[in-house]
């Protein structure tokens, strides 16, 4: 039973799982969508979601709070700089995920995550 057992496993170990999400919301934030399997697009969602509400923040200790999670300096600076104030009149709900069907080798079911406009 998974009685209250929160998340995907993605078959890997707890820090493969981490560095997973901290790789692709980077390249989320730098490219503004990452095409990727289903279950890992929704287990990247609220992820990031989180990493955009503190960039609405915008103050020095949600900046380091960020920082833990994204390590590429650039990606950050344009997380604060672009993408924060992008959101900023917007109450949660900052990326779309749209199913694009299966992946021909294995038959996954693949996804696109990005972010919304404004």
């Amino acid at each position: 039973m998974r009685h209250r057992v929160k998340g995907r496993q993605l078959s890997r170990t707890a820090s493969h799982r981490r560095a997973l999400l901290r790789n692709m919301a980077t390249s989320l934030f730098r490219h503004d969508r990452v095409t990727t399997t289903e279950a890992k697009a929704k287990e990247l969602r609220p992820y990031a979601e989180r990493l955009i509400t503190l960039a609405r923040r915008g103050d020095l200790h949600a900046r380091r709070l960020a920082e833990r999670r994204i390590r590429d300096r650039q990606t950050l600076d344009r997380l604060f700089s672009e993408i924060g104030p992008r959101f900023a009149a917007r109450p949660g709900g900052y990326t779309r995920i749209l199913k694009l069907g299966h992946r021909r080798g294995d038959g996954a079911a693949l996804a696109r995550i990005e972010l919304l406009s404004e």
